[in-house]
């Protein structure tokens, strides 16, 4: 089946419609570690287009006040922590806790208000508080930016649905080890968890917001 045909049998049945998006967004970093926006650590990969492009809406949310959160991964170094997915995956084991691979890249500028949630799982709710976070600070909308788009961008665009946030997620804000995963499950989100949208799309959205602060400021 083409990718036409594709798109044709997932609009007869209805799937990719646009969701009603709120008044007080905010903005959930997954995984941009270093351990996976640099090439020498053995998960990673280039992100460098991926990180100036979320870097742009991070710059966009923080000068309007919007609450920012990222998330990382890190486990001990015996791994026991990580479960099951240490074994399908033991290149997680670079991730080790105190490490450099499990520090947000500094091209983000994390800024000292700013909440970094550390996990063990594929999905930023998954034994986290993150749930408790966003509604703390009342987000009703959440811009999705991270790695990787087929595991734990997808996991979380996933959760973020069934908890009731909609999720826009900038395709340029996100990225993968491999082109083809990366353009499936984009497509994917876009039919059933949220909605993919451009750079751009997301920028005028942060900007139609009224903010926490004075844009300005």
């Amino acid at each position: 089946m083409s990718d036409e045909q594709a798109r044709q049998v997932y609009a007869e049945a209805k799937l990719g419609q646009s969701l009603t998006r709120g008044q007080h967004p905010g903005v959930l970093v997954i995984d941009f570690s270093c351990g996976f926006t640099d090439p020498g650590c053995s998960l990673g990969a280039d992100m460098t287009s991926e990180i100036e492009a979320t870097r742009k809406v991070l710059d966009a949310a923080r000068g309007r006040g919007l609450p920012v959160v990222f998330t990382t991964i890190g486990f001990e170094p015996h791994g026991k922590d990580g479960a099951l997915w240490i074994e399908k995956a033991p290149a997680l084991l670079d991730l080790e806790l105190g490490g450099e691979w499990v520090e947000i890249d500094p091209r983000l500028d994390p800024q000292p208000d700013e909440v970094i949630i550390m996990k063990k799982g594929a999905s930023g709710f998954f034994g986290t508080n993150l749930a408790s976070v966003l509604t703390a600070q009342r987000v009703d909308t959440v811009i999705l930016c991270g790695a990787t788009t087929s595991g734990c961008i997808r996991a979380t665009a996933i959760d973020l649905l069934q908890y009731g946030w909609p999720a826009i997620v900038p395709r340029e804000c996100v990225g993968d080890r491999a082109q083809a995963p990366h353009e499936a499950n984009l497509f994917d989100i876009q039919a059933k968890y949220g909605d993919v949208v451009s750079l751009g799309d997301a920028l005028e959205y942060l900007a139609s917001v009224l903010g926490r602060v004075p844009a300005s400021a």
